[in-house]
């Protein structure tokens, strides 16, 4: 015996919430746990508040690209080995991060992109979502970032491919 009617052509059937006692419904009375949306609009807080997150983000970001740039990380000693590199003797999709990072600060790009490409290519990345952030803070639009799994495979893969490569001879280039 089926207890759902069967959804009209053409239309998706309703999500039916788990009876309640089931283990994954929500307390009775209690709204369901999985519902979006603030109590309170983003709109209504004052604008110092909406901004709190977003410019604290970038003032970490900042104040660690500030130490890196000058704590400079080719001279040894000053930051620990990657454990990775340390113990197998493979390269990482993080190794060189920081002498990228270093570079970048210092305005030296080619030499950024020579220590890890796909950092420098985090670094844009980052610029423009915190451009983004910063401008719906101010506007009292939410910042949301949904990304499908689709996406989270492909940066995976991404990472992965990255990584074969840069161990591999072909692709002594990518090598800090």
């Amino acid at each position: 015996m089926n207890p759902r009617p069967a959804p009209s052509p053409g239309r998706a059937a309703a999500p039916v919430p788990p009876p309640h006692g089931h283990p994954y419904a929500p307390p009775h009375g209690h709204p369901h746990p999985y519902a979006h949306g603030p109590a309170r609009p983003p709109r209504n807080r004052p604008l110092a508040l909406r901004l709190l997150a977003p410019a604290g983000t970038l003032a970490g970001v900042a104040a660690a690209f500030a130490y890196v740039g000058a704590v400079d990380p080719n001279e040894p000693g000053h930051y620990p080995v990657c454990p990775l590199l340390r113990f197998t003797g493979l390269y990482c999709p993080g190794c060189g991060g920081l002498r990228s990072a270093h570079a970048f600060v210092h305005g030296d790009l080619p030499t950024a992109l020579g220590a890890n490409a796909l950092a420098v290519a985090g670094y844009g990345l980052f610029a423009v979502l915190i451009v983004l952030w910063l401008v719906r803070a101010v506007r009292g639009t939410p910042m949301r970032v949904d990304l499908s799994p689709a996406w989270w495979w492909g940066i995976g893969a991404v990472l992965a491919l990255f990584t074969l490569v840069r161990n591999l001879p072909f692709g002594s280039a990518l090598v800090p």
